[in-house]
């Protein structure tokens, strides 16, 4: 016979227990003249429902609300319509305009800074690099996310950008090792190098396997003071087609094959893609047992 605490449900890889949906439904109940926001709110407060970062896990409380008021056992308010928010238009300025080519820097490379991307005017310049001589262009980064400038002085040579892991990835998986809800509750302590850009006219032998290392060597930290934890595991996808992952294989990224070029399912959506060669940088030694953790939380700095 089930009991009151054994797991009734798994919500994005986290068990709920019939004495946890029955809480629920009470807080529903008795606040039922707040919004859908609020009372997500409300509930991950009560169960104590967060993110890597601290912050309520808000998105998989709202999938586990609606999954319990398909089957009959809740009821929320009706959903306001938003306006759909249009795609900011990058805006090309003389600012990002070719340059002489540079075949050295001043210092070598113990010149060679990384600086952080924090103000409005700076983000506004580093998108509009990346969306004028990037491959893939710009896309906006949701969720977790770190820019960086490559600089040497004052002159920007490069930018890099860092944000969440991709969802599920079998090669990546079958790689770590973790089960769909330890993957589902633990993503967030894998992060993608999803931009790596040196400008066109920078030709500076090793210049890109030189930023990887220094920029592996400061990220946890960096990641520790923006999000609130320490990531565990870096990857990055390449395209065949244009570029080999050298700089990676330089820096010590461990190429583990390729991806398999569909996208994650979705209910009335398919989508394809190039296969990508998969690089993966662990940060830490035990990214393995840590990542497979049951209760892996953002309190603790794992050396």
């Amino acid at each position: 016979m089930l009991q009151k605490n054994d797991p009734a449900m798994v919500c994005c890889g986290r068990p709920v227990t019939h004495r946890e949906i029955k809480e629920v439904q009470e807080t529903i109940s008795l606040f039922s003249n707040l919004s859908r926001r609020e009372l997500t709110e409300t509930v991950c407060e009560h169960l104590n429902w967060r993110r890597a970062s601290g912050n309520n896990k808000l998105d998989a409380c709202l999938k586990m609300l609606e999954k319990l008021e398909v089957e009959g056992l809740l009821h929320l308010p009706e959903k306001k319509i938003q306006a759909k928010s249009k795609k900011a238009k990058i805006i090309l300025t003389s600012r990002t305009e070719p340059e002489p080519i540079i075949k050295n820097v001043v210092g070598d490379f113990g010149d060679i800074n990384l600086e952080i991307v924090r103000d409005k005017g700076n983000i506004t310049l580093w998108n509009e690099y990346v969306s004028r001589y990037h491959y893939l262009g710009f896309s906006r980064p949701f969720g977790y996310v770190m820019r960086y400038f490559i600089k040497n002085d004052h002159k920007i040579l490069g930018c890099l950008l860092f944000s969440g892991a991709a969802k599920s990835m079998r090669a990546r998986d079958e790689w770590i090792g973790w089960t769909k809800n330890q993957r589902l509750r633990n993503l967030a302590w894998v992060i993608n190098n999803t931009r790596f850009l040196i400008f066109p006219w920078v030709n500076i032998k090793n210049l890109a396997s030189h930023t990887l290392g220094k920029v592996t060597r400061r990220l946890r930290d960096d990641w520790q003071e923006k999000w609130g934890f320490q990531p565990v595991l870096l990857e990055t996808f390449v395209d065949p087609q244009f570029y080999h992952g050298t700089c990676y294989q330089a820096s010590n990224w461990d190429y583990i094959g390729m991806t398999t070029g569909q996208g994650l399912p979705r209910e009335g959506k398919t989508y394809k893609t190039s296969p990508k060669k998969i690089f993966m940088k662990p940060l830490v030694k035990d990214f393995h047992k840590i990542l497979c953790s049951e209760h892996l939380t953002g309190k603790v700095i794992y050396e």
